[in-house]
């Protein structure tokens, strides 16, 4: 198998088998969703689309909805301990190299954005790696237990895509553009439709071509 440090060019053979490296994005659902609903979200999206050889999508619930609950945290970042420690020992099984949120899953990206270490290298303080993230329709924390995290700017310079609905009557746009700000150099798109995960033409090539550089070290 080829590898980028055997000095030699690899042939046709061996590159179809590296442009099939998939890359790996976990999906986190809104405030009542789960991994059926995200994944019917967006389809309207990725269906038909070079995103959908370009990476695979994984799709997790809630460590609340094992308890008869919903939501990533309710009002106030209740249940926001949870998650977090939920999602730090994700990361310890499993490697992802991107992050995909919708609504309140997108406004936990950007906060798993906060832990994620720089370099790659984790630590017991930046416990999380990996190299991009897509948000549609999100916000920013306002708690204070989340500003150290906000804090830690190197985390954020990863490439990031900022989806948002110039009519969503959920999370304004201002709330969606306050949390791109947060990222180093985002792209933001924008779409006329309400609180949903897009399917317009610019949308998902937008996204496509964003995945197709990822798959290729875009950085």
């Amino acid at each position: 198998m080829w590898s980028p440090s055997s000095g030699r060019t690899p042939g046709a053979s061996e590159a179809s088998e590296i442009n099939s490296v998939k890359l790996r994005v976990l999906c986190l659902h809104g405030y009542h969703g789960s991994t059926e609903v995200l994944r019917a979200q967006m389809k309207p999206l990725l269906d038909g689309t070079k995103s959908s050889s370009a990476a695979e999508f994984v799709y997790v619930d809630a460590p609340s909805l094992t308890q008869g609950d919903y939501g990533w945290w309710h009002r106030g970042f209740r249940g926001w301990e949870r998650t977090r420690d939920w999602a730090i020992g994700l990361f310890g099984q499993q490697s992802f190299d991107g992050v995909f949120g919708f609504s309140q899953g997108a406004a936990l990206t950007a906060l798993l954005a906060g832990m994620r270490a720089p370099d790659g290298r984790t630590t017991a303080q930046q416990p999380l790696a990996f190299r991009f993230a897509i948000m549609v329709s999100g916000f920013r924390s306002d708690s204070p237990a989340h500003a150290g995290l906000f804090a830690a700017r190197e985390s954020f310079a990863l490439p990031s895509v900022h989806i948002m609905s110039r009519r969503d009557p959920v999370v304004s746009p201002a709330s969606s553009r306050l949390l791109a700000a947060e990222f180093d150099s985002p792209i933001v798109l924008e779409h006329s439709g309400g609180h949903v995960i897009p399917g317009t033409p610019e949308i998902r090539d937008a996204v496509a071509g964003f995945l197709a550089d990822m798959a290729q070290g875009g950085s």
